[in-house]
């Protein structure tokens, strides 16, 4: 019988069960997937504690890639042996599971299951941020927080490929090498460094577009310096500290997702 790692309360690492699951055959519309890959979020921390409360026992795990074993009759465009992976539903800390078809993307050969199982979330996020919140395009110059993390080397690779400077926020130097080595022009250690003052000193003293920020408390107010008027600031993936509205004539916008 296959395994999965289930937890039947919340708390901390100790509530997560390698536990035996009757997994069965795929119902209407799903198939049947051997896993061979599951991808790590920290949204998976959010479920573990309970912050994002999730019917129990639970399985966490939103992403993962694997081996199409069991196809329901209904199921039209995939077939057994179909290298897939998905974002969603939870789940993918599992051997074997059941999941919807419609979730699944089928893999080119050149894309490695880990591969797979690790850009799924976080390559959706960089898709709408860049491509359909904000188009970043050829000349624009941007800043991205957490640059070495896995949103974040996302964003960075594809918008330079699209033609824009990058400027990335890391704690540590090993991590501006890694950010600097998937695209990013300038790097900022926010640890030793006022990136505000740094951004102004890169940018010449001009204000930024845009600005992508998955920290939202520690960066939130300052970040706000950093953009021109009507500049955009996108914040995703945290909390934001409380701040008093009001009419007034604020000429920079900020989007929450």
């Amino acid at each position: 019988m296959p395994h999965a790692i289930q937890m039947h309360q919340t708390g901390g690492p100790e509530v997560l069960n390698w536990t035996a699951v009757d997994v069965g055959e795929p119902g209407s519309g799903q198939v049947r997937l051997r896993q061979a890959a599951a991808g790590l979020n920290y949204i998976d921390v959010y479920h573990r504690t309970g912050y994002y409360p999730q019917p129990l026992p639970f399985i966490p795990g939103l992403d993962g890639a694997g081996t199409v074993e069991a196809v329901a009759p209904d199921v039209r465009g995939l077939k057994v042996g179909d290298r897939v992976a998905y974002a969603g539903p939870a789940g993918g800390y599992s051997e074997v599971r059941r999941i919807e078809a419609d979730r699944l993307v089928r893999l080119p050969e050149a894309i490695s299951f880990d591969q797979a199982a690790a850009m799924m979330l976080q390559g959706m996020t960089a898709q709408v941020l860049i491509r359909q919140v904000y188009p970043v395009k050829a000349g624009d110059l941007i800043l991205v927080h957490a640059v070495a993390g896995g949103t974040g080397l996302i964003l960075c690779q594809w918008a330079a490929a699209l033609g824009a400077t990058v400027i990335g926020t890391v704690s540590t130097e090993a991590k501006a090498e890694i950010a600097r080595a998937h695209g990013c022009s300038h790097t900022i250690l926010y640890t030793k460094q006022n990136f505000v003052a740094e951004v102004s000193r890169i940018s010449g003293g001009e204000k930024l577009p845009v600005l992508f920020d998955s920290v939202g408390n520690d960066t939130f107010l300052r970040s706000l310096d950093c953009l021109r008027p009507r500049g955009l600031m996108v914040t995703f993936g945290q909390g934001v500290p409380s701040i008093p509205l009001r009419p007034c004539c604020c000429r920079r916008r900020v989007r929450c997702f």
